[in-house]
């Protein structure tokens, strides 16, 4: 399927690995112009030979001063940005009572008020010509929060509610805002952190499966093409059946 996206702009954070680089490669593969973004240069050159004529800017989307700056830079390398997906890596583990107040506007900062910064510099632009998507890779423990995420939890539910909001008020413009809530991917980051259990997560899910990346790569693709011009709004949970709610 094409999705008509081919010569658009995209802007992809923090995707020199993991889901962010997925997402880049979907784009890309769709004929899409990217941008790439990672803190480590070696790594996001690396990355970027997966990816046909990126673009790549280092770059920390850890606070709103480098999340915008980043998309002043994107939009200066390609002209201006059609498609933005925000993404970041996430805040230190840990639950209610183990969790000191000091570390809350962190995680906040990097979590939220990054994607709160990137769509305040790059949506005006996506307003003023009529089109745009904007996605956001978040987690799937904002639908089911996870005992140990109690930094992603408050942060990201806060993203989603953002997101939400936005959504509502610039639909008319031509511009849709969603979200992709993952849950376990087979990304080093995971099996850095679970290494010999990563047999366990297979488990937590429906499909007894964890997820390819690849596939969640082509899942952002389709919600910023043109045949998905009427989904906004929208937080999807892409977890294999991990979440066992209705909502």
């Amino acid at each position: 399927m094409d999705l008509g996206i081919s010569g658009r702009r995209a802007l992809v954070a923090a995707s020199s690995a993991g889901l962010g680089l997925a997402t880049a490669v979907a784009l890309a593969e769709e004929g899409c112009q990217v941008v790439m973004n990672g803190r480590d240069p070696d790594r996001l050159n690396d990355a970027a030979r997966s990816v046909p004529d990126a673009v790549t800017i280092v770059g920390d989307v850890s606070d709103a001063t480098g999340a915008t700056a980043l998309v002043e830079a994107a939009t200066e390398a390609l002209g201006g940005i059609d498609i933005l997906v925000t993404n970041a890596g996430g805040p230190p583990g840990g639950n209610w009572a183990d969790t000191d107040t000091d570390l809350y506007p962190a995680a906040l900062d990097l979590s939220l008020m990054s994607v709160v910064a990137m769509t305040k510099a790059a949506v005006p632009a996506m307003q003023a010509q009529g089109w745009g998507r904007v996605l956001a890779i978040t987690s799937v423990s904002v639908r089911q929060p996870l005992d140990m995420l109690i930094l992603s939890n408050t942060a990201r539910a806060g993203v989603t509610g953002y997101l939400k909001t936005m959504a509502n008020q610039v639909a008319a413009d031509g511009v849709t805002v969603n979200s992709l809530q993952p849950g376990y991917h087979a990304t080093d980051r995971l099996r850095q952190l679970f290494g010999d259990r990563m047999a366990d997560l297979e488990s937590t899910a429906a499909t007894h499966t964890v997820g390819d990346p690849s596939d969640f790569g082509r899942i952002a693709a389709f919600l910023c093409s043109e045949h998905a011009r009427f989904i906004t709004g929208a937080a999807l949970p892409v977890d294999g059946g991990l979440c066992a709610g209705l909502q």
